[in-house]
């Protein structure tokens, strides 16, 4: 499909910088098949379930991925650089997005904070910069720690800086691996107290892990879809988990998706049949318009960017013209936008 289809404009004044508070009184924009749209809170999301359907929610931790510092030991300047850690292929070695990147050479050596150092391994395309550091396994965790800070998103941080608010603020409740470099956002609406009604309802919990890479905020550059390469991103579902879910499905009941992260995990698990399986691997699943999902039936999302690989997983979900009108009609009412922002739960008509 041409990439232009999934493009809209949004007000700047609508993208959010902090959350609301508490999590659960986000607004929720109701979307069914039949593309009627209804206006609730995320606190009432009990209502739109039913017992028996089963939460599934990505319990990922985000790490702090952004560093600061400068090339050394090459030239008579030092030129400040930027890196966000996005990948880690060894104790010792990160994938990494670096601004300026055009600053680095293969073999350099960077400074970042006040002691963490590293050398250039290789220089790829798209700002991308292969980082071999001189520390391996937890120290170098607990030096990435100390010297990085919370990785907001793009929109967020050209507004203002990472703070200590957002140590809590961009974390879900229920974040246990660490790996990501974005938080599975509509996790974040989550509260003690919304779990507890659920569970009243009689609606299960799982869990599933996916480290959330910083290519989740790239958009999709090419003018047809078919021409975009997604970035792979680990995945797992453990055997536990797909077997009780796989019990949900044959009870009748539904499986609710709790972000595009755990969808994507399970449709990445999923046989043709529908069957889940377990799975501990990457993942570069893209899905647009046209795909068939076997998994999920209802969706709880954020509000997404446009010509971004999730806008488009949600108009596959429920069909362009729908999701185009959804989105429409939530800037009319102004919604809050993107990983700070409201919710839409996604009714799909099987």
């Amino acid at each position: 499909m041409r990439t232009e289809h999934f493009d809209f404009t949004l007000p700047e004044d609508l993208i959010a910088l902090r959350p609301i508070s508490p999590r659960d009184s986000a607004r929720m924009l109701v979307v069914r098949g039949d593309g009627t749209l209804e206006h609730s809170f995320v606190r009432e999301l009990p209502n739109y379930l039913d017992s028996g359907d089963a939460l599934v929610l990505n319990d990922t931790k985000v790490f702090p991925a952004r560093l600061r510092g400068n090339r050394i030991a090459r030239g008579t300047t030092n030129p400040k650089i930027e890196v966000m850690l996005h990948k880690r292929i060894a104790p010792d070695r990160f994938l990494s997005f670096v601004r300026p990147a055009r600053k680095l050479e293969s073999g350099d050596l960077v400074l970042l904070g006040e002691s963490l150092r590293a050398k250039v391994l290789a220089v790829g395309d798209g700002g991308q910069v292969e980082l071999g550091f001189e520390l391996a396994g937890a120290r170098l965790d607990a030096m990435i720690a100390a010297a990085g800070e919370t990785p907001l998103p793009p929109y967020i941080a050209g507004k203002r800086k990472a703070d200590e608010k957002d140590l809590v603020d961009y974390q879900t409740i229920f974040a246990q691996h660490e790996g990501s470099v974005a938080a599975p956002t509509a996790g974040l609406h989550f509260t003690p107290e919304l779990i507890a009604q659920l569970e009243e309802r009689g609606i299960t919990r799982d869990t599933v892990t996916l480290h959330v890479g910083a290519g989740t905020f790239l958009p999709v550059k090419a003018d047809d879809t078919a021409e975009h390469k997604m970035h792979s991103e680990w995945a797992t579902l453990s055997a536990e988990t797909a077997s009780r879910l796989n019990r949900v499905r044959d009870a009748g009941a539904r499986i609710v998706a709790v972000g595009t992260t755990s969808l994507r995990t399970l449709e990445s698990a999923a046989s043709e049949d529908g069957r889940l399986h377990a799975m501990a691997r990457e993942t570069d699943i893209f899905i647009t318009p046209g795909y068939r999902f076997k998994t999920a039936e209802v969706l709880l999302t954020n509000f997404h960017l446009p010509r971004s690989t999730l806008f488009m997983l949600v108009s596959a979900f429920m069909g362009l013209e729908i999701m185009q009108a959804a989105y429409a009609e939530a800037i009319r009412e102004r919604y809050r936008f993107y990983s700070y922002g409201d919710a839409c739960l996604l009714l799909r008509t099987p």
